[in-house]
């Protein structure tokens, strides 16, 4: 296993190198790890995808399968680009979710997982399709954040933690009591996700809490926004990242929206999904990311969309159709996660 862990470390430092060498893409580029594509996990087709700024995949990773297997993720909740590798979080499908998962107590993956340009999984934390919270096993992973220190941070939902992990599977930090939701000390209740800031605090998106809190290494909360009593301030908070102004930006995900709020907890700005046209009632909305030109990327989950949005909250890119999921050219399926490759504003650096 040390040797091992070895060989992909060494693995993940020459393509964090290699990023640093990638140039603006030009309009007519089609390739895959090219600066300005955009990287889905399309949730409910059990894919990740990275599109070009045609709509058309220039790669891709899951075959469809509600099987986890070793060209499968089943319920993509999210993806980064490490360098060349892609790390992706197979959450599973829960009861109910989605008609096509054929059992009827849904269909788990519970793997975090590192995958090549060529679809091969160099390394993995999680047993495929094992629900549990011992050694090497996870309960519905909905995030994983690749730390410079060649660590994983992993927003380990149904055990509500969230954790940090070797590449030798040691769990090295931990936040939240295993097994035991809640709202008290050293406690979360259905986190879904966790970013690491500049400062080394944890930034978690503690969801059926309906709060964002930003805790130490040492589990002290040094601040937070909203309350598990308070519904109208957040609720269901389901990602959270720290702008470069000192702001959050937190996708609301009940209350269908998106907001940015300084550190005194002032709202400085809001974009509702669920307002515009053609919108579903409940969108949900899942993931929200500043990109450096001051654009917002939403993955608007059961609109099926994802769209960007200008300072002027004026959409300026979708991929898919508006309450039209599907598997084809420029078609979704609850999309849950995007991000633009090489733009990590807001976003943990993974070197």
């Amino acid at each position: 296993m040390r040797s091992r862990g070895n060989a992909i470390r060494f693995m993940v430092a020459l393509v964090l190198c290699s990023t640093s060498m990638l140039t603006a893409r030009p309009a007519s580029a089609t390739a895959f790890n090219m600066r300005g594509d955009v990287l889905i996990a399309d949730q409910f087709n059990n894919r990740v995808i990275e599109i070009d700024g045609s709509h058309h995949v220039v790669w891709h990773f899951g075959n469809g399968s509600f099987v986890p297997g070793p060209h499968s993720v089943v319920g993509t909740n999210d993806a980064e680009r490490v360098g060349k590798l892609t790390l992706i979080s197979g959450t599973g499908t829960p009861a109910g979710a989605d008609p096509s998962c054929p059992n009827v107590n849904g269909c788990p993956d519970n793997r975090v997982l590192l995958v090549d340009q060529a679809g091969n999984i160099v390394w993995h934390y999680g047993s495929a399709g094992v629900t549990g919270s011992g050694v090497n096993q996870l309960n519905t992973p909905v995030q994983a954040t690749f730390l410079p220190n060649d660590h994983v941070l992993i927003t380990d939902q149904g055990n509500s933690r969230v954790i940090e992990v070797t590449m030798t599977h040691k769990i090295v930090w931990q936040y939240g009591t295993t097994g035991i939701p809640g709202s008290g000390a050293d406690q979360l209740n259905n986190p879904n996700s966790a970013e690491l800031l500049s400062n080394g605090h944890i930034l978690i998106a503690d969801e059926n809490n309906n709060r964002v809190i930003e805790v130490t290494r040492k589990h002290a909360i040094v601040w937070s926004y909203g309350s598990p009593s308070d519904t109208t301030t957040l609720n269901g908070a389901a990602f959270a990242s720290r702008l470069r102004n000192g702001d959050t930006l937190i996708t609301d995900s009940n209350n269908n929206r998106v907001v940015e709020v300084t550190m005194s907890k002032k709202v400085v700005f809001t974009y509702a999904t669920s307002m515009r046209s053609g919108s579903t009632a409940q969108p949900l909305p899942t993931r929200a990311v500043r990109l450096s030109d001051g654009n917002t990327l939403i993955s608007d989950q059961f609109n099926d969309q994802v769209i960007e949005i200008d300072s002027r909250k004026r959409i300026v890119f979708t991929q898919g159709a508006i309450q039209s999921d599907g598997s084809g050219f420029d078609r979704l399926n609850a999309p849950y996660d995007a991000k633009v490759v090489g733009d990590f504003t807001g976003l943990t650096r993974p070197e």
